[in-house]
């Protein structure tokens, strides 16, 4: 008896195949009645609202992993981008430096050809070819030698100054000899008051000395000094120093006075050689008095 209740129990209502048969006519009706009468709107959107957070609640993992994919894609491709711009960056900065190097060059080579036609002698540019790496010989190897009919004593300068003198010749290169070497002398005079000198290498490209020179000496800082001429070697005129400091001393005779050379002696690639100045007459042999001399011993002898 007891199982017959419990049967009737989970059996109450109507069959499976009822309820199915109810809910298709109940969705017929409820189709056909929105359809025609538009009654069913305002449940519509009722229903719509109370869906809605949970539609998006469902479908928030799938945006999520979607904008975390997104987000590692650009995020790479953000990291590529700046790699390649960094090197892009390095390239153009280089191929900037070597433009700015090149317009410097070409500066200083138009300088250059003009210096011929600015003065008395003629003048072939040359290309330094090394450079002494002993810091105490102010040295450098230059392109052309005896192929180009280099002398011995030539004159080496730049746009701005003299930078040395040919001291060694080969037969494809020569060797010169910057005025900044150790104790190596130019004539030289100042422009403001035509004051003669010399001045002396101290084995530093940037600085040069007056010797000598009396404390009362009529030098002042910013004098510039240029070649006197005097020598037969180096042509007049040309810019060789500026003072820069001066240190007078009643305790000393000579002041010390300290030049920087105007030449890029350690600068420019690009030099010039002068051509030779026409020799200096030969000086007259000083006169012996009478009775002395080739005369005075054949008296003598006989």
């Amino acid at each position: 008896m007891s199982n017959a209740q419990t049967f009737q129990f989970f059996n109450r209502g109507p069959s499976p195949a009822a309820r199915l048969v109810f809910f298709v006519v109940l969705s017929l009706l409820l189709m056909f009645v929105d359809a025609r009468y538009r009654y069913l709107e305002s449940a519509r959107s009722t229903l719509s609202m109370l869906v809605t957070p949970i539609q998006q609640l469902a479908t928030m993992p799938g945006k999520l992993w979607h904008q975390a994919g997104e987000f590692f894609v650009t995020q790479g491709g953000l990291v590529e981008e700046n790699h390649g711009l960094r090197q892009q960056h390095g390239r153009d900065a280089a191929l900037l430096s070597q433009l700015q190097s090149l317009q410097q060059e070409n500066q200083h080579l138009r300088n250059l050809l003009t210096l011929p036609q600015r003065s008395e002698f003629s003048a072939q540019s040359v290309e330094i070819l090394y450079a002494e790496r002993d810091i105490f010989k102010r040295k450098l190897l230059i392109g052309k030698g005896e192929n180009a009919s280099i002398k011995l004593g030539q004159v080496v300068m730049d746009d701005m100054g003299i930078v040395g003198q040919i001291t060694r010749v080969y037969p494809w290169m020569s060797e010169v000899t910057l005025i900044t070497e150790k104790d190596h002398a130019v004539p030289v005079q100042v422009v403001r008051n035509g004051l003669r000198t010399i001045v002396f290498g101290a084995g530093d490209t940037s600085q040069l000395s007056l010797r000598y020179m009396p404390v009362s000496s009529d030098i002042q800082n910013g004098d510039v000094l240029v070649t006197s001429g005097i020598d037969g070697v180096y042509p007049p005129g040309i810019p060789v120093a500026k003072v820069v400091k001066i240190e007078r001393d009643a305790a000393y005779p000579f002041a010390r006075i300290s030049c920087l050379p105007l030449a890029g002696v350690d600068r420019n690639r690009q030099l010039l050689i002068l051509s030779d100045l026409p020799p200096l007459p030969v000086q007259p042999a000083e006169e012996l008095p009478p009775g002395t001399g080739k005369d005075a011993k054949t008296g003598g002898n006989g």
